[in-house]
């Protein structure tokens, strides 16, 4: 006990000060935009949601009728956006102001994560600076909407053996199966490293990193994050288990940032590369002399956070397509009666396709909004003071886009917890391009919109089509004939994943399982 209030007094004291450094800055005459009462010092940082803090913004959203939330905790300043309105006029048309992931004045960035777990290098939580410039100039010249076509024949293969692996193992868990596809998409296509059928140590190494950083995101789960200077605190001081924590991920970290990358410059050296976004930002490094070594590092550190935010995101969309289509047999019914009058028995579904699967589009944007894969994005920072619909935005001040209140706003999606593919089609069955956005949101907002999500949309496309074009999709039965109910439960982290389920999958004839065989070479 007094251990914690050893450490308790010493955060209280920085709140203090960084409370008051908060109440000493000039500030306009309008109020705050509405949320919780705040408590002297500590503002609101008791209300702080455990976990699915979403729901709980959202449902503070509806109790003050306002789709922007104010929060103070520890003197950190908390701006919560629950609407597309709200996003698009501040982090779109305002962006110059909202681009920034600075979160804490001049005393750190993202902490824990970036302080302590050494997570600098990943794009999504660097300063909006030349240097977050250069990397995502190096991403986008590799991976933009037309540019990231070059990768589809390395997609296309591992959507192929995802299918085999399913036919061949149907009781083996789904989501293994879609971790093992999602992570030799992105091993392949980052690194040019074809990785092992089970326990590839590049995976496992980076799939630990990974869970490591997806906990340490989530807002208020470490102390260290509101109160920054806490960060100094030695790891030998009882209470300060957050140190070791962060000691343990973040070698994790740089073993994955380093590791994979030396063994694509011993492939690329060995003569014999295949076509990788490293052999490609390599090549684009050497005609800078003058930049080279700084833009190897660039290169490095990009296809870092490539596994990142590609792996988790796809398993999540794909996990949860498959669950809804448990719950919607009909939609089932009629995405594999389009597959079949479009694409036909005789071949798999092809990017080519996707103009002419309305219903089948449809469905992979709806279950992408029915379930985010990112419920809260990525924190922006807010550099100025600003206005919104009369309410005063503090300098300073992390901005949370509540992505899962913005995709289930009644107004927007009416009867938004059910599953409605029809919501984005037309009455003729095409797709509506005044509908509603669809699962955009989950990407982010304004300048810090994911990079990469033309090829994660083109992954979740061509694997949930081929899947739905190869297997039937029902509820499980158990030895006695009885429907197994699958749980709709989700793992609550900064990409939200269905936890694992049961459920049938069985090919729809002989000609799709000799399909799936010729897709892989096997008799």
């Amino acid at each position: 006990m007094t251990d914690k209030l050893y450490v308790l007094g010493a955060a209280g004291a920085v709140a203090i000060a960084v409370y008051s450094y908060f109440l000493r800055r000039r500030k306009s005459n309008l109020p705050l935009p509405p949320g919780p009462r705040k408590l002297p010092i500590i503002g609101n940082l008791l209300d702080m949601p455990p976990t699915f803090e979403w729901l709980t913004y959202m449902e503070w959203s509806k109790k003050y009728n306002s789709d922007v939330l104010h929060l103070n905790v520890a003197g950190t300043s908390i701006v919560i956006l629950s609407s597309a309105e709200a996003a698009n006029e501040l982090l779109e048309k305002r962006a110059t102001n909202y681009s920034d992931r600075f979160v804490y004045l001049f005393i750190a960035d993202l902490p824990m994560v970036n302080e302590l777990m050494g997570w600098k290098f990943a794009l999504a939580f660097m300063k909006h600076d030349d240097h977050w410039r250069a990397h995502r100039r190096m991403f986008h010249e590799v991976f933009n909407q037309v540019a990231a076509k070059q990768f589809h024949p390395k997609e296309r293969a591992a959507c192929n053996e995802f299918l085999y692996d399913v036919l061949c193992r149907p009781d083996h868990d789904l989501l293994d199966h879609l971790r093992h596809m999602a992570a030799k998409i992105i091993m392949d296509i980052a690194y040019g490293i074809t990785i092992k059928p089970t326990n590839d140590p590049y995976v496992s190494l980076a799939n630990e990193a990974v869970d490591g950083l997806v906990y340490a995101l989530i807002p208020g789960r470490f102390l260290v994050d509101n109160i920054p200077l806490l960060k100094y605190v030695p790891a030998w001081v009882p209470g300060a288990g957050f140190q070791r924590q962060a000691a343990y991920w973040g070698a994790l970290a740089k073993d994955m940032l380093e590791k994979p990358f030396a063994e694509a410059v011993s492939i690329i050296n060995g003569g014999k590369p295949t076509h990788s976004f490293i052999r490609d930002g390599l090549q684009i490094a050497s005609k800078d002399p003058e930049r080279k070594e700084y833009l190897e590092t660039v290169v490095k550190n990009t296809a870092g956070a490539m596994y990142t935010a590609g792996t988790g995101t796809t398993v999540s969309a794909l996990g949860t397509l498959v669950l809804a289509m448990l719950s919607n047999p009909e939609a089932l019914k009629k995405a594999q009666e389009e597959i079949d009058r479009v694409v036909g028995p005789d071949r798999l579904p092809d990017w080519d396709d996707e103009p002419n699967l309305p219903y089948v589009v449809a469905c992979i944007k709806e279950s992408m909004r029915w379930h985010n894969v990112t419920p809260i994005a990525i924190p922006h920072y807010l550099n100025v003071e600003d206005e919104y619909k009369g309410y005063r935005l503090p300098a300073n001040s992390i901005i949370l886009p509540n992505t899962w209140a913005i995709l289930h706003d009644e107004n927007v999606y009416p009867d938004p917890y059910s599953f409605k593919p029809e919501r984005y089609l037309l009455p003729n069955g095409q797709l509506n391009p005044d509908g509603p956005a669809g699962p955009e949101a989950v990407f982010g907002f304004g300048r810090r919109i994911c990079p990469g999500r033309h090829m994660g949309l083109s992954s979740v496309f061509i694997t949930g089509s081929s899947l739905l074009a190869t297997f039937d999709i029902s509820k499980a039965v158990d030895a006695n004939g009885s429907i197994i109910e699958p749980k709709y439960d989700f793992f609550a982290g900064l990409i939200v994943t269905p936890l694992s389920f049961k459920c049938s999958l069985k090919p729809r004839s002989e000609k799709a399982v000799a399909l799936i065989k010729a897709s892989v070479n096997k008799d």
